[in-house]
């Protein structure tokens, strides 16, 4: 069974209906262990990682939807489209809304989502406010992340490209 034949048989027995129409978009950047290739790596200087950024797309329950990987100084704003494209590609796609941080703004990225007549719903924290705050509806995309997190394997990035010798 696929993963998302997967994800739409547990949304149906949430009683849900099986493509979601709301989803929220984030990353999370890992640092790349010294069997990484320079080509294949960068600096993410928000979150001082020398590495690869994972770019999730999930539905509301925090099922993942679809996942891009880049070098980590891929700003989040220039992944998004890809992301969006890969996943809206599929026939049945019935996505409207998606929730996002202050990162996924701009026009480039406006027209991208209009595209595919996907409207995005910036969250943002609330002025002052530090320290870590639930915010309604990312909250989801951020307990996916963790959840990623959890497996030892991808706390850090060991992929080497095949065509890469060092």
């Amino acid at each position: 069974m696929s993963c998302t034949s997967l994800r739409r048989s547990a949304r149906e027995r949430a009683g849900r209906n099986a493509e979601p129409s709301g989803g929220i978009i984030d990353s999370q950047s890992a640092d790349a262990s010294e069997t990484v290739g320079e080509d294949s790596r960068g600096y993410d200087g928000g979150k001082s990682r020398d590495g690869c950024k994972r770019h999730i797309l999930t539905d509301t329950e925090g099922l993942l939807l679809e996942v891009t990987v880049t070098t980590a100084d891929v700003h989040d704003s220039k992944a998004a489209p890809a992301l969006l494209e890969a996943f809206m590609e599929q026939p049945g796609r019935l996505l409207k809304l998606l929730w996002v941080d202050s990162a996924y703004q701009g026009p480039a990225l406006a027209k991208a989502f209009a595209r595919h007549g996907v409207r995005t719903e910036v969250v943002r924290r609330s002025d002052g406010q530090r320290g870590f705050v639930v915010l309604a509806r990312r909250w989801v995309v951020e307990r996916t992340l963790s959840w990623l997190s959890r497996s030892r394997r991808l706390n850090r990035d060991h992929e080497r490209r095949p065509d890469h010798h060092q």
